[in-house]
């Protein structure tokens, strides 16, 4: 399914994402949801995601900011979607930098995520490498995670997505480069945390692999186009989110994919 296709079946069902994220990113991350043409839940209470997660399109969860009742939450939501037929997105957000993040992300990763997005450091270090991360922000390129990211996916069976200045999307067995984005976008906060909410949005209506793929090429797209000529970080968020709703599915083809 290309980028347009899957982007015009997603504003037509306008699915229903549930995203357990961290507190600095819930706003803006329901924003994007809602601005890419979808509709964000963000409910994380164990008393309540196992009866919520299977009336979800896709659950997406993000460790940004861990207690042990939010852990408690995911591991359920996460159960509730494998049970349910329901795809996951996982964003192990500095899972290296703690002991207590690390076991978190491990009883996430025995759930079976359909896709897995982090930054360079975070994709390395979940293969049990060395990576260079110094807390949510990446200290490797991403073309240094390529080779994990493929044999991740490959054992895992599942996506894996590293982003950066140029994100790499895998399944193990086709590898592709989306460019495009702006500079300006690591200065906003929340953008990746953003990002994994629209690639459930995608995930709801397309296969793990074409949603990725197009999720990542709606970020490029639109990150290019706010970031043109634009002053600062606080006017590059209100252009992008702006962007995200006036881009048009054909759009979504002007982002630069790369076959590998």
């Amino acid at each position: 399914m290309k980028p347009s296709a899957a982007c015009r079946t997603m504003r037509d069902r306008v699915p229903l994402v549930h995203c357990i994220t961290n507190y600095v990113a819930m706003n803006i991350a329901a924003n994007a949801t809602l601005a890419a043409g979808a509709s964000p839940a963000m409910l994380h209470a164990p008393e309540e995601v196992a009866d919520f997660t299977p009336l979800a399109g896709a659950l997406t969860i993000n460790i940004g900011t861990l207690s042990p009742q939010w852990v408690t939450g995911m591991l359920a939501a996460a159960a509730a979607a494998k049970s349910h037929g329901v795809p996951w997105v996982l964003d192990p957000v500095a899972h290296f930098i703690t002991p207590y993040r690390a076991s978190a992300t491990q009883d996430l990763l025995a759930q079976q995520p359909d896709i897995i997005r982090g930054n360079a450091s975070e994709i390395i270090s979940l293969s049990g490498q060395a990576a260079s991360g110094k807390g949510a922000d990446s200290g490797d390129d991403v073309a240094q995670a390529q080779d994990v990211a493929i044999r991740m996916a490959s054992q895992r069976n599942c996506v894996v997505a590293v982003t950066g200045p140029v994100d790499f999307v895998t399944d193990g067995t086709r590898k592709v480069t989306v460019h495009g984005g702006s500079d300006l976008m690591p200065k906003v906060t929340a953008m990746g945390c953003s990002l994994t909410a629209v690639i459930g949005a995608y995930a709801a209506v397309a296969p793990a692999f074409d949603a990725t793929v197009a999720a990542l090429s709606h970020f490029a797209v639109a990150g290019a186009r706010a970031g043109a000529d634009c002053p600062g970080p606080g006017h590059f968020q209100v252009r992008f989110l702006d962007q995200l709703h006036a881009l048009q599915p054909a759009d979504l083809d002007a982002a630069r994919l790369t076959w590998l």
